[in-house]
């Protein structure tokens, strides 16, 4: 396997490229929805004029949560059936199914990894109408589908996701929001808000300090929040080594919930809206279970929690409050990492490029 590392960051400055592009979101935001929306809304009207009868969605790792969000934006805004494809029924079996009159979308930020490519080009060969969703117009992802966005979030030196991370939810939610016709406007206010959690470090640092010793995570949403606990759960895991277990709350009600007790850190992600009002029950539950549990969500859930990171979503639409969510959890997983003497700009055993086959 061959992989491509980014240059090492500064042993003086642990966590220095991640701090800096976790930092740089707003000013990605802004460019996708100022230079980027006009192009995915005419690369979604293109498909949409296809009418496609379902959409599997192709990814791998953090490009894989912001598919599952694709899929839930998919699911309820469009009505359509979705799913998350397994490559390895094309690139390793040998399958040949019948793709024609569906939408292959491939997420991936370096549009570089072999089974990724080998995937879509299958995709297409089967009949289907294909789409790459990366930060390299230039990559092989790119030029073996048919369509692409990007998502223009510019070099990315760390080797943990983050500005690509939620420039791929916005392009997403961009895109999808193009095929049924809307313009978006409600992801406008993500960009000023995102500058406003951001800007809240001390609070993320207290946060931190629950967490420097603990030997396990569990981390729970549902609806739009639960690609964001899948990813915070990632994010920790591959800078802090803490395993970090992610549920959907109906499926931590089935059997996990056994594991959690009065020492167990428990991170909730409460979406302002359906997602959150379902997730109350399991709420109920981890309390009644004494779980060390911090919730991040609206600043009433938070304030009603006995730790908290409240977030700005008055007003806010809950399909658009995951790109806010995974904010204060990018810098949590920063702070850990950091607390714990590691350096989270370059995790053992990872490459920025992740050759899959």
């Amino acid at each position: 396997m061959s992989s491509v590392r980014s240059e090492p960051p500064s042993a003086q400055q642990p966590g220095r490229y991640m701090a800096a592009e976790t930092a740089e979101q707003p000013t990605v935001l802004r460019r996708l929805l100022d230079e980027g929306a006009p192009r995915i809304r005419e690369v979604a009207r293109q498909v949409a004029a296809r009418a496609p009868r379902f959409v599997l969605l192709t990814a791998r790792g953090t490009s894989d949560n912001a598919a599952l969000y694709a899929k839930y934006l998919i699911e309820v805004g469009l009505g359509k059936p979705c799913g998350l494809t397994s490559m390895s029924t094309t690139t390793a079996y040998g399958a040949e199914p019948d793709l024609r009159d569906v939408l292959v979308v491939s997420v991936s930020q370096s549009g570089g990894s072999p089974d990724l490519v080998a995937s879509a080009r299958a995709a297409a060969e089967a009949g289907a109408t294909t789409l790459a969703v990366t930060n390299n117009a230039g990559s092989p992802l790119a030029q073996v589908c048919e369509f692409h966005i990007d998502v223009l979030a510019g070099p990315e030196k760390a080797l943990p996701a983050t500005k690509t991370y939620t420039a791929e939810l916005l392009a997403l939610y961009l895109f999808v929001e193009g095929m049924r016709g809307g313009d978006g406007s409600a992801a406008r206010v993500l960009p000023d808000l995102a500058d406003g959690i951001l800007a809240r470090r001390d609070e993320v640092t207290v946060l931190a300090g629950r967490y420097r010793f603990a030997e396990r995570m569990v981390l729970t949403s549902r609806g739009f929040g639960y690609p964001t606990a899948k990813e915070a759960a990632l994010k920790l895991m591959e800078t802090s080594y803490i395993p970090a277990l992610s549920y959907s709350g109906a499926d931590l009600l089935h059997g996990p919930l056994a594991m959690v007790d009065n020492i167990s850190p428990v991170i909730a992600i409460v979406p302002d809206g359906k997602g959150g009002q379902a997730l109350q029950p399991v709420l109920e539950r981890l309390r009644g279970r004494g779980a060390d549990l911090v919730v991040v969500g609206s600043r009433a859930e938070a304030a009603a929690a006995s730790a908290g990171f409240a977030l700005p979503t008055e007003g806010v639409a809950e399909e658009v409050q995951p790109v806010l969510e995974i904010l204060p959890l990018q810098m949590l997983a920063h702070a850990v990492t950091v607390a714990r003497g590691q350096d989270p700009d370059a995790p053992r055993a990872l490459a920025k490029i992740t050759e899959t086959r």
